[in-house]
């Protein structure tokens, strides 16, 4: 129990530990006339506390809940589906019952038909909201390796036979696709432009239409700070664009179900709308542009995922090296035999 000190005005202050917050440890403070009265209210607060985050489930939700006004939308909707739907085994669990045991069992029991990825997530929440509410709580789990994830990225030949079929058939979708593959843009940020972000050749990319915890679509800040950016795009692609309004007419949800529908429609090799994403980073990394600019550019704050996600190596620039590497060694050899 905390110990009451005296203060420089004569009175009593208890100090109660509550959690970190923003990486500081955070305490709640109790004055009282007497050393006796302080300790005593601080101890009532504890009790309470602890009654409030008795279980995993509450304390999980008192995290989310503390967390709503600096996390994204996504996120918040990402810690709810894991708290509803994989924490059961686990979630009427006293906190201080926790050990590395019965963890490193709720962590094989949900690894069974969930991705690596996923148990990941899972165990990170946990673990954030331990870090707030029970730091005292020191756990050893191993988690699933990682899978190593093969990116595909659309060829242009593929890029060209999408292009001209919505041209004609979906003129949003064609608007969209264009920004995707030489623009960088998720499909968060093209579905939250309007014809005000438009100046020029210049595209104020500053906000995102994301789907609310209540279900609702609404507009945000873009995902991060790098996210914030303007992109100077070709002649081609701004004399498609919409001069008032929205410049795409449909939320993220439809662009990625058209998107799909339309690959099957033309008996094209399924991959997301996201992946044009990877194709105009990957064709910029093939032409030699620098990692700096596609960063800047596509709006990643780090190099890391591009060098894990969006340097997947395309099938006709690959074809084309490969070819280029062959003939390199070969004219070597042949010169080789000549020469001896």
């Amino acid at each position: 129990m905390a110990t009451a000190k005296k203060l420089p005005s004569g009175k009593y202050r208890c100090l109660i530990y509550i959690g970190m917050e923003n990486g500081k440890r955070k305490y709640k403070s109790f004055t009282a006339d007497t050393k006796k009265e302080a300790e005593r209210k601080a101890v009532n607060y504890q009790s309470e506390l602890e009654d409030k985050q008795d279980t995993i489930n509450t304390m999980v939700e008192c995290y989310i809940k503390s967390k709503e006004k600096v996390l994204s939308q996504t996120t918040l909707k990402a810690y709810i589906s894991i708290k509803n739907n994989l924490m059961e085994e686990i979630a009427n669990l006293k906190i201080k019952s926790l050990n590395s045991s019965n963890v490193q069992a709720w962590v094989g029991s949900i690894s069974i038909g969930h991705s690596p990825k996923t148990v990941k997530n899972a165990y990170g929440l946990l673990s954030a909201a331990l870090e707030s509410y029970a730091p005292e709580i020191r756990l050893s789990v191993k988690l699933p390796q990682q899978e190593k994830r093969k990116t595909y990225v659309p060829t242009d030949d593929e890029i060209k036979v999408l292009m001209d079929y919505l041209k004609e058939y979906d003129y949003d979708m064609y608007v969209a696709c264009n920004l995707a593959a030489f623009g960088t843009m998720r499909r968060s940020e093209i579905c939250a432009l309007t014809a005000d972000d438009v100046k020029g050749n210049i595209i104020s990319v500053n906000k995102a239409l994301v789907l609310s915890t209540d279900g609702e679509w609404i507009t945000k800040t873009t995902k991060n700070i790098s996210s914030t950016r303007e992109i100077e795009m070709p002649d081609f692609v701004i004399d498609l664009l919409p001069k008032e309004g929205k410049l795409v007419k449909i939320n993220p949800s439809r662009v990625s179900d058209r998107f799909i529908k339309y690959l099957k429609r033309l008996d094209m090799r399924r991959f997301r709308f996201h992946d044009l994403r990877h194709y105009s980073a990957s064709i910029m990394h093939a032409i030699g542009v620098p990692d700096v600019y596609i960063m800047e550019r596509g709006g990643w704050s780090s190099d890391h995922t591009l060098k894990n996600i969006y340097r997947g190596s395309m099938d006709d620039f690959s074809r084309k090296f490969t070819d280029m590497t062959n003939e390199h060694f070969s004219t070597m050899q042949h010169e080789m035999q000549h020469t001896k």
